[in-house]
């Protein structure tokens, strides 16, 4: 039987890679059978995904498809996956702030937003969040630019700088800014005690949690992390609880099944010194703000996700978090923080307005870098599908 080729796109966009393909591409619109494709295309579950298009690391095994916008106040749809490595899962819920940088200049590659010079306006409905997302992007003779002179740590070079603004995103996941109702909530952790955390829910939701709390500084790099066994598995069953409270899981015991990365958990600590992740290059502690590492099941993000860096910002912006009170105070003056991660620094411009009714966000905005690096045919072994998954036309035949 003859291999089944989709059309696809890999694009960079900020730290990560994923493919882009157009909704009217996809080989099936069954979220089930489009599902199976996905871990056939990216040779999952399988450690190195040697039999498809996927790196072998979280960054790298991410998947999109964008097509003309469902609601009149957006100009494009954008849907986004994170596929298993290991694992034969595919998760729907979040939305990739990295990812999404490469979404403005893939609808005006692709034709689905017109060019106009020298900045293109493109508003992007999350599907995933439902929320809109608006992204600047330089273009040059009809092309969204890739040369500029901004560079974003993580990743080598420079480029054209994308603009995207969050500032709508807020409760992404539960509708509220602060899910909980509270800057700061307490929790018994075993082997812990109480600890104090927050919840903020923009882009991403995210549990921040201070790094002393579990006896580390928050300038651990991921394999330092990975070996910290015992305050990886103290923070994860936070998180757990955390998910079960809100509603997102029935047990603490089922949460990793049915809420693996909402909330997302992230440890903060005060601005130090830090070596990146794969060079050892040695930062100063005045090159940053905070620190902050996102964590997952004893593993460590080896750079930051953007829709972790929006609620992250937000967080040390408001005073009454956890994240707050480790944040330079110069920083909030500034309403610009630079937070410290494994691969280096990400600035987030942040303005909020507090009224009897809450916290409003006017201002959550930081730049990424995106490159168009491939574009093809992604082919499949048929045996992995069903009969249904690929429909006449819909895919080519090799």
């Amino acid at each position: 039987m003859t291999q089944f080729g989709t059309r696809g796109v890999l694009y960079r966009g900020g730290t990560s890679k994923a493919l882009l393909v157009r909704a009217s591409d996809l080989p099936s619109q069954d979220r089930e059978e489009l599902g199976r494709w996905l871990l056939a295309a990216y040779g999952s579950p399988d450690p190195r995904q040697i039999d498809g298009i996927g790196g072998a690391d979280g960054l790298t095994s991410k998947f999109g498809f964008v097509g003309p916008s469902s609601r009149p106040d957006a100009d494009v749809d954008y849907t986004f996956a994170q596929v298993g490595i290991d694992v034969a899962t595919i998760d729907w819920s979040i939305m990739c702030g990295n990812i999404l940088s490469s979404i403005g200049p893939y609808a005006i590659d692709e034709g689905l937003v017109p060019a106009v010079e020298p900045v293109t306006v493109v508003r992007i409905h999350n599907t995933n969040t439902g929320k809109v997302v608006v992204a600047q992007v330089e273009v040059s003779d009809g092309k969204p630019r890739t040369a500029g002179n901004v560079h974003i740590d993580g990743v080598p070079g420079t480029g054209s700088p994308i603009l995207l603004d969050f500032k709508h995103a807020a409760g992404a996941k539960t509708g509220k800014l602060l899910p909980t109702g509270n800057y700061r909530d307490v929790a018994e952790v075993p082997g812990v005690g109480p600890v104090e955390y927050s919840v903020v829910d923009i882009a991403g939701m995210q549990l921040f949690v201070k790094a002393s709390a579990f006896g580390l500084t928050g300038a651990e790099s991921p394999i330092a992390y990975e070996k910290l066994v015992e305050a990886g598995q103290q923070i994860e069953f936070l998180r757990c609880k955390v998910a079960v409270d809100l509603g997102f899981a029935t047990s603490i015991e089922a949460a990793k099944k049915e809420s693996p990365i909402t909330p997302f958990g992230i440890i903060v600590g005060p601005p130090q010194g830090w070596l990146l992740y794969g060079t050892q290059e040695s930062r100063a502690a005045d090159s940053c703000d905070l620190l902050a590492r996102c964590v997952i099941d004893g593993g460590m993000h080896k750079a930051f996700p953007g829709t972790g860096a929006i609620p992250t910002a937000i967080a040390a912006a408001m005073e009454g978090t956890v994240v707050h009170d480790v944040t330079r105070a110069a920083a909030h003056k500034k309403g610009t923080y630079a937070i410290g991660h494994p691969g280096g620094t990400l600035t987030v411009e942040v303005g909020l307005n507090a009224s009897d009714a809450g916290v409003e966000v006017s201002q959550a905005s930081l730049v990424r870098t995106a490159r168009r690096l491939f574009e093809g045919t992604v082919f499949v072994e048929p045996s992995r599908l069903t009969a249904n998954t690929v429909r006449p036309g819909d895919a080519h035949e090799r």
